[in-house]
């Protein structure tokens, strides 16, 4: 029997979470029995690299457990390119003309042949920094902790870290480092770093041009600072005089740094070096857009992607303007692109319609507290208000494909709409009114 390439993600993807359930599952995995849907739980969130957590991960599960979260969180964060595209064609699932014209545009690559550079660019990349933030982080674990848990606190943060994931070996996440700004800043420029995509990296490594960058990595490396700036800048407005967040830090210093880390975690980050469930609910607001939006395209972040954000923008300018097309630096957007983001933004809003309304009605969650985890769990990020613990199986396995479709559903959408080719016979134009 045939698969389609979305029926080949879901295989891939799904046997990770199963392999991975049944190794969580194993008696030496946890300090204690770990039941089979929070074990389930965890693995899904590894895989997805969310980071959202039924059981803590610094108590719960042994060293041998976190270690097969460590090795979920690098499959699901290099999968989706490598294996979500290179292997699909190694194990015999056949890219058409349409599937492989979509992924050269996604890619930024002339045709097939070039996947194998492509892969290898990020592979080099991967490996590059996360050994250079274990080494920086070790600096600060290894006084504290020793060597031997030094150095495994250190390289479990950094693969965490640049995979976008937000999952820690510490009860409290990051809270307790708050202060340290070589840990803020490296964990924190690791998955900014990771966030702006792999085609954006790959296009540093080999241009230094502004003006021979893609459009996309051009609208990444303007869309990622705006977003920050104005995650930081929002953060620290709403928070400053909060006593449960940065009024209770001393010093200038202090809050600008926490302001800083708190303000770039949502764009699918998931570590909080803050309680996340005593922010002001203008800053939860905030932070779900900020989920929602994500991070770059053939990234490890998720969300709907900046460039979707972008797009949607300028199409909104465009049509107040009375102009029939998108051009943004003397590009212009096509109608094909234009459906696709829009298409990515109504399937998105279903999702989280259904899933919100889905925990609504059947958990006891304060409203804004359900809608910060389901936008959490689409965006891959992995920050809780504290409702995570508080779901019941109906709850948890919501969430379980919220995360699932919300990493997968971009690239899903757009090999299904890859599937067929325009019709050749056209109908008469009909007349639809709006607003």
């Amino acid at each position: 029997m045939k698969l389609s390439i979305p029926a080949w993600l879901v295989v891939i993807y799904g046997s990770w979470i199963a392999a991975g359930t049944a190794l969580l599952k194993l008696p030496f995995a946890s300090t204690s029995p770990v039941g089979w849907v929070d074990a389930f739980f965890t693995s899904v969130s590894a895989v997805t690299v969310t980071g959202l957590i039924t059981v803590d991960t610094s108590t719960v599960w042994t060293m041998f457990g976190q270690g097969v979260i460590m090795l979920l969180i690098q499959f699901g964060g290099l999968g989706l390119i490598t294996f979500a595209v290179f292997v699909l064609a190694s194990v015999g699932a056949r890219i058409g003309v349409s599937k492989q014209r979509y992924l050269a545009e996604e890619l930024n690559i002339d045709s097939m042949s070039g996947l194998i550079p492509f892969v290898r660019r990020i592979l080099i990349i991967f490996v590059f920094c996360e050994l250079i933030g274990m080494a920086l982080i070790a600096t600060q674990f290894v006084p504290e902790y020793g060597w031997g848990m030094g150095l495994w606190h250190s390289l479990f943060h950094s693969i965490s870290a640049f995979n976008n994931a937000g999952f820690s070996t510490f009860s409290d996440s990051l809270m307790s480092w708050v202060g340290n700004p070589v840990i803020v800043w490296v964990i924190s420029l690791q998955f900014i770093l990771s966030g702006l995509g792999f085609l954006v990296l790959s296009e540093l490594m080999r241009e230094r041009r502004w003006r021979r960058l893609s459009l996309h990595s051009r609208l990444m490396l303007i869309g990622t600072p705006l977003l920050i700036a104005t995650g930081v800048g929002g953060y620290a407005a709403l928070e400053w005089t909060n006593p449960a967040t940065l009024a209770g830090l001393d010093g200038i210093g202090a809050k600008l740094q926490a302001s800083w880390f708190e303000g770039v975690t949502p764009r699918t980050a998931g570590f909080n070096a803050m309680d996340t469930a005593g922010v002001r609910d203008a800053t939860a607001l905030l932070t779900i857009v900020l989920m929602f939006i994500g991070g770059g395209a053939t990234s490890t972040a998720g969300g709907i992607k900046v460039t979707t954000a972008f797009v949607l923008l300028l199409a909104t300018i465009a049509f107040f303007k009375r102009s029939g097309t998108i051009t943004i630096q003397r590009n212009q957007i096509g109608p094909s692109a234009g459906l696709k983001v829009m298409a990515l933004l109504f399937v998105g809003l279903m999702l989280i319609f259904i899933a919100l309304f889905t925990l609504v009605a059947t958990q006891e969650l304060d409203f804004l507290d359900a809608a910060f985890e389901v936008f959490s769990a689409f965006g891959t990020v992995g920050l809780s208000r504290g409702a995570t613990g508080e779901l019941d199986t109906v709850g948890k396995l919501t969430i379980c494909v919220v995360m699932f479709l919300g990493r997968l559903g971009p690239l899903t959408l757009g090999f299904l709409l890859a599937t067929k080719t325009p019709p050749r016979l056209h109908y008469p134009e009909g007349r639809v009114y709006f607003g």
